[in-house]
């Protein structure tokens, strides 16, 4: 694999940035912003019931450069960000297929033809900005989604990014509009990007065509409203409907967080023929066509330093949730998508607790966080009615003096028990965090 090392690459990229300031003059340069943060992640999975896979631990070094120009002086401010990303592998397991099988390459890192990990893989993207007012334009690689219909995964060593263009406008007070266009990701171990697709679709079943628009408005000083539509081309149309409120409460304040979603077959996937050739959704009885609706509902009550949470999500329809997957690591927006599964399948009910402790008061910078989701009624065959639960434990801490302040140490457990046909797993990541703000 062809190698290109992080500074050479960040170094080609921002060299024309002084003469571009110069000839377009403003605060191209005076506002712009440049951090690098690193990213230290061990991760082990135990794959109990997965003789192939028994075992996944691997270590990398991760390096994240991003700049973010400010804009040119005039009616339409012009502006340029730049992501350059690197990792590197520390440790991983030997190649696969190898007949010691013992350990494995997980995810972390792409793979060499051999089946090994590789040492290093690095990228950097491009995206032009301009701004009227209050509205902005994103164009380019390198964006990063953080929406209800297109959530970008960051989990492991480096982040997944999407290639398109995103339009965000906030024009009228208290109510924020967007509209956008992706057509390639590129995961969070890829050099590359690639075309867009779902859970269960053919890997050669790629279209380069999401479209969305929606916004949110704030209704009063205690309640946020969304509403997006979202098109992924020969899969399927998407309706979101959000609310989170805010009530004070005794002394604490309880937040509501509901949201819907209808999702229904588009294009290729509305026809036999079109779901023959590989533009399928998971599902039972659904003959690979998308038909889900997820409806959930989350309350958190918050006290000093305290945080309960309990809320309920509800699968209907013959189709697993809809959304950008890969297979490559991706995120949805669910109130149950955790550190291994997402309890996103057909017909199936998950009932979720949590609880966070922040130690401000005793020990500054340390948090705890505890979360137990139990699904049930999906079915991997007609008719079965299985189960499945997930535990997350979280400890998070953050230096704050000293030679190493600002170093953010988090370590994060997961157990995994299911009847579907993935392993049972047990999954610990330990990560390292620091950020160097350059500019």
């Amino acid at each position: 694999m062809k190698r290109t090392l992080i500074a050479s690459a960040v170094a080609a990229g921002l060299l024309s940035l002084p003469t571009l300031s110069v000839a377009q003059g403003g605060g191209f340069v005076e506002d712009a912003k440049a951090n690098l943060s690193l990213r230290n992640l061990y991760f082990d999975g135990d794959y109990k019931n997965s003789p192939n896979s028994p075992s996944d631990r691997e270590w990398g070094q991760g390096f994240m450069l991003k700049f973010n120009s400010g804009y040119t002086q005039g009616p339409v401010g012009l502006g340029l960000d730049v992501f350059a990303r690197s990792g590197i592998r520390l440790d991983s397991g030997s190649r696969r297929g190898k007949a010691d099988t013992s350990r494995q390459p997980g995810t972390m890192f792409p793979l060499e033809n051999d089946g090994s990990a590789v040492e290093e893989f690095s990228q950097i993207d491009f995206a032009a900005k301009a701004k009227i007012s209050n509205t902005e334009l994103k164009a380019g690689r390198g964006l990063e989604p953080n929406l209800p219909i297109a959530v970008r995964n960051d989990g492991r060593l480096l982040p997944q990014t999407y290639s398109g263009a995103m339009l965000t406008s906030n024009e009228i007070d208290n109510l924020t509009l967007r509209i956008g266009h992706l057509d390639e990701s590129s995961g969070r171990a890829a050099t590359s990007h690639e075309g867009l697709r779902i859970g269960g679709s053919n890997v050669n079943a790629d279209v380069n065509k999401f479209q969305y628009l929606g916004g949110d408005a704030k209704l009063g000083e205690n309640l946020v409203a969304s509403y997006y539509f979202a098109q992924l081309k020969d899969y399927y149309n998407q309706h979101f409907l959000g609310a989170v409120h805010t009530l004070d409460l005794g002394a604490g304040q309880l937040i509501t967080d509901l949201r819907y979603f209808d999702s229904d077959s588009h294009g290729a996937n509305s026809s036999a023929t079109g779901r023959a050739n590989g533009y399928t959704a998971r599902g039972v009885n659904n003959n690979g066509e998308v038909d889900n609706r997820a409806m959930s509902a989350m309350f958190t009550y918050k006290l000093s330093n305290h945080a309960l949470g309990l809320g309920y999500q509800k699968m209907s329809g013959d189709s697993d949730f809809a959304f950008l997957d890969n297979g490559g690591g991706s995120t949805a927006y669910l109130i149950t998508d955790s550190q291994i599964n997402k309890f996103e399948r057909a017909g199936e009910k998950t009932w979720v607790g949590e609880y966070s402790y922040n130690f401000a008061d005793y020990v500054p910078g340390l948090s705890f966080g505890a979360k137990y989701l139990r699904g049930s009624d999906f079915d991997v065959a007609p008719g079965n009615g299985d189960k499945e639960w997930e535990r997350n434990l979280r400890l998070d801490y953050t230096v704050q003096q000293g030679f190493l302040k600002d170093l953010g140490v988090s370590l994060r457990h997961a157990s995994l028990r299911t009847d579907a046909a993935q392993a049972d797993q047990d999954q610990l990541r330990v990560y390292l965090t620091y950020n160097f703000v350059l500019l």
